[in-house]
């Protein structure tokens, strides 16, 4: 038995520190809300769009039978995002593609804050460059209501995957979901923030 006079007393936890803010949320508080007051003459900062969440999908339509290969893309997806994905199933049955209604046919993850930001600051610097032949993306890609929908091609460009260890390379779709009215004001948020658009 323990010797009471050795026991050391717990000492208490000490809090975490506060992380510091996401990169591009300093950059939009600093730089991007001004630049929009300015622009559109809005009389309050609260009017200013902002981006409120990115939702990425994928399909599964040809591994939608093969449970290891839907794992490794749910993994993949992770990776990417630093977020599990949800599967989505489908609503209905369709004979001529061999699909039963609650079959899982896709991955969805939607973020939101830190995440949010941090994934976007990844895709504007380090993702969208390392396309092959980049000249910018589309800004002709908004959907009348101010949100903006990206298609990538393949999930190599994100540093986080190594080329080796994919099975398939597989597409997916980014969906910026924003604040805005307009998708002029939209455009000019996206742009503000680093959105590579074509010229």
């Amino acid at each position: 038995m323990a010797d009471k006079k050795t026991v050391k007393k717990a000492e208490p936890v000490k809090p975490a520190a506060p992380s510091e803010p996401s990169r591009v949320r300093v950059q939009y508080e600093k730089e991007v809300v001004p630049y929009l007051m300015k622009k559109f003459g809005y009389s309050s900062v609260m009017q200013c769009p902002k981006i409120d969440k990115i939702v990425i999908n994928t399909g599964l339509g040809d591994i939608k039978d093969n449970q290891k290969s839907m794992q490794t893309v749910e993994k993949e997806l992770m990776l990417i995002t630093g977020q599990k994905p949800i599967y989505r199933k489908a609503t209905k049955s369709v004979a001529n593609f061999k699909l039963r209604e609650g079959m899982n046919i896709g991955l969805k993850v939607t973020l939101r804050g830190r995440r949010m930001y941090d994934f976007y600051d990844k895709l504007v610097s380090i993702a969208l460059p390392r396309v092959r032949d980049f000249r910018g993306v589309s800004d002709k890609s908004f959907d009348g209501r101010g949100n903006y929908a990206l298609g990538l091609k393949e999930q190599l460009i994100f540093p986080e995957i190594t080329y080796d260890q994919v099975e398939k390379i597989r597409g997916m779709d980014v969906v910026i979901v924003t604040t805005a009215k307009t998708d002029e004001e939209a455009l000019e948020l996206l742009r503000a923030l680093g959105m590579p658009f074509k010229k």
